[in-house]
């Protein structure tokens, strides 16, 4: 018998089995991971440039930033925790505060005009024209997270809101 026909003889048949790269393994699997995640994110921006009609890429990360941003400041106790907990990771880092309301006050109660209004005036655009963007927003952030966390959600927000939330785009 040959040596090339003994398992573990050292000799190798035809083409290697054995993946060779100067890329370490982890170093591999990050690079896949943040591959992911970016994919993910893309996937997120289009769908909201889809749904919430806007026109590129930034606008929907925007829009994305002021309605999280917001929202972070609406939910109390866990349940900003829970929401982060269901986010892809570039998602996660967005449900913050943002630079301007970081120093501000800690959550608190608002309804749907309040919130309208603050995303308004984040995006610099009329009150009327951020509705439908949030309802966008929570439409994709709802495609990302649980029924039971979307219901949690719900139960932590006013009517007004909860309608927003509930009706998304």
């Amino acid at each position: 018998m040959a040596a090339h026909d003994i398992p573990d003889s050292g000799q190798q048949l035809g083409s290697s089995t054995q993946r060779r790269t100067a890329v370490p393994l982890d170093e591999r699997r990050r690079m896949r991971h943040e591959s992911r995640t970016s994919q993910t994110y893309k996937a997120f921006l289009k769908y909201l440039c889809d749904v919430g009609r806007l026109p590129s890429e930034q606008a929907a990360e925007d829009a994305a930033v002021s309605v999280l941003c917001v929202l972070e400041q609406r939910l109390v106790g866990e349940e900003d925790n829970d929401l982060e907990a269901q986010l892809p990771m570039k998602l996660r880092e967005l449900l913050i505060r943002c630079d301007r309301h970081e120093s501000g006050p800690p959550p608190q109660k608002f309804g749907r005009t309040e919130m309208v209004s603050m995303v308004a005036e984040d995006l610099d655009i009329e009150p009327d024209d951020a509705e439908p963007i949030i309802r966008a927003v929570f439409s994709a952030i709802q495609a990302q997270i649980s029924t039971g966390e979307s219901d949690d959600i719900a139960g932590e927000l006013p009517p007004d809101l909860r309608d927003l939330w509930a009706r998304p785009a």
